[in-house]
């Protein structure tokens, strides 16, 4: 199973998620983020991740904006740095900078 390409399936969002950079750690659970469709929104760390995925500022996520409160979003998955480098060469997050 190798694979020359070094090209690897990444998880890529559904309907109601956007891609985002982290830009601020906010403390606890919270950081905020800078969406895909230009909003900057609160996201909140689930309690499935918060102890066991690290999420920086600059790093590269996925956020599910809340359907009752628009500036507030759930963070869903975060990108490594290699993931990260594989969606900018696709150019699936051209619009963030990171």
């Amino acid at each position: 199973m190798s694979d020359d390409s070094g090209r690897r399936n990444l998880r890529m969002p559904t309907s109601d998620e956007l891609f985002a950079v982290v830009t601020e750690h906010l403390g606890g659970n919270h950081v905020r983020i800078l969406c895909e469709d230009g909003e900057t929104r609160m996201g909140r760390i689930p309690g499935r991740m918060k102890f066991r995925t690290w999420i920086n500022e600059d790093d590269i996520v996925l956020a599910e904006p809340w359907d009752w409160q628009d500036e507030k979003a759930n963070i869903e998955w975060r990108y490594k740095g290699q993931d990260a480098d594989q969606l900018r060469a696709e150019g699936h997050i051209d619009s963030l900078t990171a």
